[in-house]
């Protein structure tokens, strides 16, 4: 079994931008999706990008033109580049690898 390991939360400030990283404890073989998710308080779990072992990416249509998803197979999987970040972006952060490998979460503020 491996473990992810979510990186680049904190606090920033509407407009700001910050770069997610999801480390993995080893290497993973049969990787067909990676994706990331988040939950603000109160709210459910929902998608923000997906990416697939073809390169086929799918965003949310809140983040559409401001996050852009990435891949690497080599252990870190996947990155998240978030731009233009609003104050409805604050959330926790997951990372999954094929719906079944979950991260513990990483906190994104953006306030004034």
């Amino acid at each position: 079994q491996v473990q992810l390991v979510e990186s680049g939360g904190g606090l920033v400030h509407p407009g700001g931008s910050l770069r997610l990283s999801c480390a993995a404890s080893a290497t993973i073989i049969g990787i067909y999706s990676m994706g990331w998710y988040r939950q603000a308080p109160g709210k459910q779990r929902e998608l923000v990008a997906t990416i697939t072992s073809g390169g086929v990416t799918n965003y949310a249509d809140s983040v559409k033109g401001r996050f852009t998803i990435s891949r690497d197979n080599a252990k870190t999987m996947p990155y998240l580049q978030m731009n233009s970040l609003k104050v409805e972006d604050t959330a926790v952060y997951f990372c999954e690898l094929n719906l079944s490998v979950w991260g513990q979460g990483t906190q994104v503020t953006v306030s004034s």
